[in-house]
This record gives structure tokens, sequence and C-alpha cells, in this order.
């Protein structure tokens, strides 16, 4: 039999090996969840995860885009001014999707190196750039010169 003490000493810790069992499955969901972001250079240097989703972000390399016909497949390549990563999309492209324009891709990379893309969003507007690409091109000297009136939009 046991004492009260032995009692609450046991609850205590019941509570504790219960709130911390309910935090490890909260932590291991939400770093499953989690979608990193890498440019091309990245990916080319080896940095980025295979078999893992994450977001690819970068300008469409112009000429680029390939249309398969009677499909909604697309290949075309991203690139972050020294890399660009081929990236192929089946779906439906956002409106705004075109060559020379930032885009941010979520999908992984398969084992030939291309890109799987399972959605790609665009700039919401003419003058927008995301945060992410406009940074990886600054760093690469890519930046394109009025950059001030992507960053007052």
């Amino acid at each position: 039999m046991m004492t009260p003490r032995q009692r609450r000493m046991m609850w205590v810790a019941l509570m504790v090996a219960g709130v911390s069992l309910a935090a490890f499955f909260a932590l291991t969901a939400f770093q499953k969840n989690l979608l990193y972001f890498y440019t091309p250079s990245q990916i080319a240097s080896g940095e980025a995860p295979k078999g893992y989703p994450f977001r690819l972000g970068g300008l469409v390399v112009k000429d680029s885009v390939k249309r398969e016909p009677d499909s909604l497949t697309v290949r075309f390549e991203v690139s972050d001014g020294p890399n660009a990563v081929p990236v192929l999309y089946t779906g439906i492209l956002p409106d705004l999707f075109r060559e020379g324009q930032g885009i941010i891709a979520v999908g992984q990379i398969d084992d030939g190196g291309t890109f799987q893309a399972t959605e790609v969003l665009a700039k919401h507007d003419e003058n927008y750039m995301p945060p992410e690409v406009a940074e990886s091109l600054k760093k690469n000297g890519q930046l394109p010169a009025d950059y001030s009136e992507y960053q007052k939009k």
C-alpha cells in the first residue's frame, strides 16, 4: 500500500511523462511539416535534402519554359544567377508565371537532379519579389537595378 505522499509523487511523475510525450509528438509533427527555402546555388552545393519537400526560389530562366503537348506538364529552369535547377511541374501554372519572373516552387529533388514541383507560386503583382529570392539574387549580383521599386510595393 502506498502512502499519500507516494501517490502524489506517482501522479506528478505521470503528468510530467504525459506532458513530455505530448511535447515530443508536437515537435516531431512540426519538424515534418517545415518547408525550408533553398536557392539553386544551395541545391548545386548539395545543401538541399534529398527525399524531403522544400521550397526552391529564383527567376525563371528565359527561353527555358517547355510545355508538353496535350498535357499540363511543364519543364523550366529556375536560376539565382550562377546556378540553375531544372523543374518539372504538372498542373495549371499561376496567371502571373512567365520567363524572367521570380517564383517559389514547392517539391523535392529526384535522383536525376530535377526538382519535381507539386506547387508553383508566382509573385502577386508586377513589382513584388519574394524576399528570399531578392536576397539570393543580391548575394549573386543578379538583383535588378530598380530593386528599390520592389521594396516599396
